[in-house]
Order: structure tokens, then sequence, then C-alpha cells
């Protein structure tokens, strides 16, 4: 089936149900960024692959919304789908419940599935619709659609060890239950699932990338139970939540568990599905707030940050060897986009304890590297040649830690305004790396100083400049960022984030730069607590794309420092032809 015939048929369950709209949001029943694949509801329907946006369909119209990473990729998958594309974030666009209000009559009705809705989301649909007289209600419309999904993985659930995570199990629960103590709550559900792998020490591979296992958390003042697929848990997994006090149950049992529970102050994250708090809303109370454990998993321990420090020299030496091989024989042999993924993922699975990429790589040769979040396809993607600029973001999950490096940089001889801008997008990497810090300072505060050299020229990127990274978790991690919107959390030590600002010319090529980088304490002043980073990445940019004049001498004393650091790092795991192009790489600018 085509997108359209997918959308006809959803049109025909929805005038079975009397429906007037449907809400596809990208969502599985544990509100995860990336999905399991019988999850992937969004991309099914549309066509549009990005990790980010939903669908609205009406009788008559369709329209996807999505944020500025995914502008140019979503309007080419979506073409010839029938569904329109709103691009969020930008003047004119408008709000999509009151685009719901606007293309349906008074009085009509919208579903949404509420086992894939959160209930911030519910919510607002709720009190918006109430004022114009629209029924909200949970329909699960696409199961009747979607007939082909997949089912369940029954991958394996393993142990992440105490000498790897820094701390215990035990220990994890006794920090949350003084939480919920704080916050006067008698149960906790725990629904995200790197916050339950984290909790129990457990990993998995249900979703792609990502180390989590599908499961649910409910912890009360005396009792722990995980529910998950009893199957998966290996025998090694089962013993540590004997010995942790951890009961388990079957994944399917959760809500049927939920039941019992009367009179309770239920401590629950309003980014939950809808349907926990429909099955509890009758008989108790909430306390909608943060999962305590998010903000702990956030700070890492220094056992968790030794695991960092460690994997980045094993990936710095991978990404040296591809980098060396794709300079060197980029318009000898034949190569694509694709086929380059696939090479750096060889030379990442040579290093030790490498489990898999930590997420696909995103590999943009010429124009494709302006579209942000691209994703090669095995048929059809773009010949590689010894010419033009190359876009490069990928990373590696290993045992110790999780990696996320972007570099971009050309193969052939460099136009000037690409090394221009290049610079500038580095110049705000560096910007950012050398950058002291009161504490109490937000990750919009330190946005701006990315951005600076490039806004001086009256240019900016629509993406934010850095996210939260796990260790041996997922890519992307909360609830810490770095970008224009207004988060109110603060930036804490152990706190690891990306630093990756970009510049994108639609047709022509992109560019964005990227390490990781970990906050850590800087000094104490008569003025309080201040705060730096330390960059935990090690590879070298390419000197011959940088435009030295732009920088200024701190700057350049910044650069050729952090390639005598990579030096130091990676050098003794070089040899021949590859270790003496890399101390060029790394000589001083």
């Amino acid at each position: 089936m085509t997108s359209k015939e997918k959308v006809a048929a959803l049109r025909e369950e929805m005038q079975k149900n009397n429906v007037d709209a449907f809400i596809v949001y990208s969502a599985d029943p544990h509100m995860s960024e990336y999905l399991p694949e019988e999850w992937q509801e969004r991309a099914w329907l549309s066509g549009f692959l990005g990790s980010a946006g939903f669908v609205v369909v009406t009788k008559d119209k369709a329209g996807l919304w999505t944020d500025g990473r995914y502008f140019t990729q979503a309007a080419i998958e979506l073409d010839g789908s029938g569904i329109d594309l709103f691009k969020d974030g930008i003047e004119g666009t408008p709000n999509y419940i009151d685009w719901i209000i606007s293309e349906i009559p008074a009085g009509g009705k919208v579903a949404v599935n509420a086992v894939a809705a959160s209930n911030a989301n519910w919510e607002l649909l709720s009190q918006k619709f109430n004022s114009k007289n629209i029924t909200l209600t949970d329909i699960p419309l696409l199961k009747e659609v979607w007939k082909e999904r997949g089912t369940p993985s029954a991958n394996p659930i393993f142990v992440h060890p105490v000498e790897r995570a820094g701390k215990s199990v035990t220990d994890k629960l006794a920090a949350i239950r003084q939480k919920m103590e704080e916050q006067e709550a008698t149960v906790h559900i725990i629904s995200s699932l790197d916050d339950v792998a984290w909790t129990l020490n457990l990993r998995g591979s249900d979703v792609q990338s990502n180390p989590v296992f599908l499961g649910y958390i409910v912890i009360t003042k005396n009792d722990a139970v995980l529910f998950t697929g009893l199957e998966k848990l290996e025998v090694a997994a089962r013993k540590q939540m004997d010995d942790s006090f951890v009961k388990m149950m079957p994944y399917e049992e959760f809500y049927n568990y939920l039941k019992v529970f009367k009179n309770e102050k239920v401590l629950v994250s309003p980014n939950s599905n809808q349907q926990i708090f429909e099955t509890l809303k009758a008989d108790n109370q909430f306390i909608k707030a943060p999962v305590p454990g998010n903000l702990m998993k956030a700070q890492k321990n220094e056992t968790e940050l030794e695991g960092f420090r460690t994997v980045m020299v094993r990936d710095g030496v991978a990404m040296v060897k591809f980098l060396y091989w794709l300079t060197h024989n980029a318009g000898k042999e034949a190569m694509n986009e694709y086929s380059i993924g696939e090479k750096l993922r060889g030379f990442r699975a040579e290093g030790e304890n490498f489990v898999g990429e930590s997420f696909g790589s995103i590999v943009g040769y010429k124009d494709n590297g302006a579209i942000m979040h691209y994703s090669a396809k095995k048929e059809g993607s773009k010949e590689v040649t010894n010419a033009e600029t190359i876009l490069v973001d990928s990373g590696g999950q290993y045992l110790e830690g999780t990696t996320d490096i972007t570099r971009t940089f050309a193969l052939g001889t460099p136009s000037e305004e690409f090394k221009r801008n290049s610079t500038l997008v580095l110049q705000g990497l560096i910007r950012l790396s050398m950058v002291k810090f009161p504490k109490g300072t937000k990750g919009v505060h330190l946005d701006a100083i990315a951005r600076l050299p490039l806004w001086m020229e009256g240019k900016d990127f629509n993406h934010g400049t850095g996210h939260g990274v796990g260790s041996f978790m997922n890519v992307h991690e909360g609830p810490q960022n770095i970008r224009k919107d207004l988060n109110p959390q603060d930036l804490l030590p152990g706190m690891v984030l990306s630093n990756e600002p970009g510049y994108y010319l639609e047709g022509h090529y992109g560019i964005r730069h990227e390490n990781l980088i970990a906050v850590k304490e800087a000094e104490k002043t008569i003025h309080g607590t201040f705060y730096e980073f330390e960059t935990l990445t090690f590879c070298p940019f390419f000197k011959d794309d940088v435009v030295k004049e732009i920088l200024s001498e701190k700057e350049i004393a910044w650069l050729n420092d952090y390639h005598k650091t990579c030096e130091e790092k990676i050098a003794p795991y070089l040899e021949g032809e590859v270790k003496e192009w890399f101390l060029q790489l790394v000589s001083p600018l």
C-alpha cells in the first residue's frame, strides 16, 4: 500500500467510528523517541522516517508537523502521499490543535490511541477541544488498518554490572524512594525505557541502536515490580532482580496490576501514556512530576564518566582509521553514502566491547549534507568521489559508554565559501568548549555562544546545539540540553551533552562539527561556583578547511591543544601510513 492508500483506509475506519480527525503521534506506550518496529505507526502511514513529527488526518485533509531538522527530508518523503508538510516553529505555521479545530465541525469528534499519546498532550487537547464542544476519545484506529505490523522482539535482557554503572540497583531504588517520600508519593510508575533500564542496571535491544527493553516499573514503599517479557531475562538478570528485591511480572499484566491501587498518591511523569492515567484516575491522586531517576541518570557518576573517556579513545581510533580510508580511497574505488556508513561500522566493530551503532549513521555527500538527519538508503544512495564535501554523523554503543561525533570535510578542493562557513561552525564549537559559567546556568544561556559567529554574518542553524547523552544508553537523553528553547533544567556536574553547531545551504552542502562534552566544576570564587566543560571526544578536525584568520589566538590555541590531546590519546594505537597521516592532521595550525 502507498501512503495515499493507507490514509484512505484510515479514513474508512474514521467514517465507521464517526471520527472527524485522527492524530497519529510518533510514540509507543513508553513515549520513546526511537520506536520498536511494531510501534512505528506514523512512519508506516506517512512514509516520513524522521524521529520527530506527527500526522493529523481529517475527512479530506492530512498534515504532518515536524521540526527544522527534518524540513528538507520530510518534503521529499511526503511527496505524493497527499499529506501536507507543516513546518513547526516557523512563523505562519498553525498550531496543530488550532488547525484541527478550524477543519472539523463544532461538536465534532477527534480520536487518538491513548496508549500511544502522552498525558501532557491529552490534557492539552482536552482543554482546547472542550471550549469548542469537540469530543476527544480513545480509539486505536490503526489496529484495523496496519494489519501486518511486527511483534515485540524476543531479544535477551542482560545485566549492566555495577562495575560499569557505578551504583547498585538497591542504592538507586533507595534514592528514588527518598524522592517519593519528599513528594509524599505512595506509588511511583516508571514507563520511559531508558529510566527503566537505568534504574535496574539492565540493558536490552528491543529498540534499534538503543540498549533498552520494553518494560515498566512500579515502586511502592516496600515493593518494586518489573513488568517485562520474563522469558527474555537472562539468568544473571533474574538473579540481580532477586538480589535487589525486585519482583518480576509479565509485561501484559501491567494495567491489571494498576487496577489494585486505591487511595494512593501516584508519582508519574506527565509524559507517560494516557492509558496509565485512565486506569488509575477513578480511585487515586496524581503527583505529576518528572521521574526522579531521570535527573539522577543525567548526572553521570565518576565510574560512568571514566567509561566515556575509555570508549572515546577506542571510538577515536576507529574514526581516524575510517577517515584515512575515506580520504585516500574516494575517487579510486566505487563507494556510496550507504556503503561508507557500513564501512565506518566495520571500523568500530573492531573495537573491544562494541555492541552496535548508537543511531543510524548520517552520511550526506554534497547537497545531501544539508538534510540534517539524512538517512542513506541501501538502494539508490549517492555515489561518492574525491570531489565536493561530505558530512558524517555517527556513534557507537559500547559496554562502557555511548559515542556521538560529527565531522564535515572536503574530499576535493573546498570552495572559499565552504571553508569560511566551516570555520564559523568550528569557531562556535570551540567557543562553547572554552566557556566558563556560574552554577544555575541553563542550556539556553549558552546556546548563543555557539551561534554567535554565524549570527554575526546573518546565518543560523535550525536545530539544537546540544542534547544529553546516556551511558551505554540512548544517544538522546534529557532533561538537559543546549538550545534556543527555554528549558528550566540547570546544567549540573556529570551531565554529558553534545556540542554540535552547524550550517546548511540547501541544494549545496551541510556542515556540522560535533564533540561530546561533560559538565565539571571549574572553581569557586567570591561570585560563587563556576562550571566548565571537559571535552570527551578525541578525533581531529581537518585543518585544510580552516580559515585561520577567522579564529582568535585563544581559539587557535584551543584547537592546537585539542589536537595535541588527540595525538597523545590515539597515536599509540596507530601505525604505518595511517599514523603518519594522522600526525600531519594533528600538527599545529
